[in-house]
């Protein structure tokens, strides 16, 4: 069953990553950049301060940032050490020479699970939790697939390390939002806790998170297609 489990993971990664062209090795690599997102980010510090009162926007602020050290740790420290299983781009890798390699990027020795994959969904499902909104919501968890997938077309990570990655990801922001949200209710003011369980605290446009996103997706769009004209 494993080594079925395992030949099928490599087809889909050699099909996925067999799909590709110019303009899509510019987006995908500036997509899946770290600092690129710097304004959504932003933008979503702003909405919690503008939503909730400085205490609650705290406390969700830490549960974001724990939420994200928790789910690259356990992932990069913990469970790629026990694996190791070798990224389908590193050389040492029997079907490294099938891979498209895109600006001679590798990334590092072991991809199991993902660390992409883990982060972006672990901040989709903390955040879509905070905000409540639908919108935000479908946008975010879109946004996590994306930069998810941004790795197998890079050829660093095969399609079961994103998967596991994203449940790793999706099952400790549920987690740490909750107890986050427990420990939020029991410090806060009666008035505060009220609006807190019934969510129906200040209702600013917090979709600014959403658009400044889309804003940053349509620039690497433009970027990408300037780049290959």
């Amino acid at each position: 069953m494993l080594d079925f489990l395992i030949d099928l993971d490599t087809k889909i990664l050699l099909f996925l990553n067999g799909i590709q062209s110019a303009y899509f090795d510019n987006f995908m690599t500036m997509y899946t950049g770290r600092f690129i997102w710097c304004a959504m980010y932003a933008t979503m510090l702003y909405a919690l301060f503008r939503r909730f009162s400085w205490k609650v926007a705290l406390g969700y602020t830490l549960a974001i940032v724990l939420v994200i050290v928790i789910s690259d740790q356990l992932v990069a420290s913990v469970i790629r050490p026990y694996f190791e299983r070798l990224r389908p781009s590193n050389p040492n890798n029997p079907i490294s020479e099938f891979i498209y390699i895109v600006n001679g990027y590798r990334g590092g020795k072991y991809g199991f699970p993902s660390c992409h994959a883990a982060n972006s969904f672990a901040l989709a499902m903390i955040t879509s939790l905070i905000f409540s909104s639908r919108k935000y919501s479908i946008f975010i968890f879109i946004w996590a697939f994306v930069n998810s997938y941004s790795r197998l077309y890079l050829g660093v990570h095969y399609p079961g390390d994103l998967l596991v990655g994203a449940i790793i990801g999706i099952t400790v922001g549920w987690i740490v939002y909750h107890i986050a949200h427990y420990i939020i209710i029991i410090v806060s003011t009666p008035a505060e806790r009220d609006k807190l369980r019934q969510n129906k605290m200040s209702q600013h446009p917090t979709n600014i998170k959403m658009y400044a996103g889309i804003a940053t997706c349509l620039v690497i769009a433009i970027v990408s297609l300037f780049r290959v004209i």
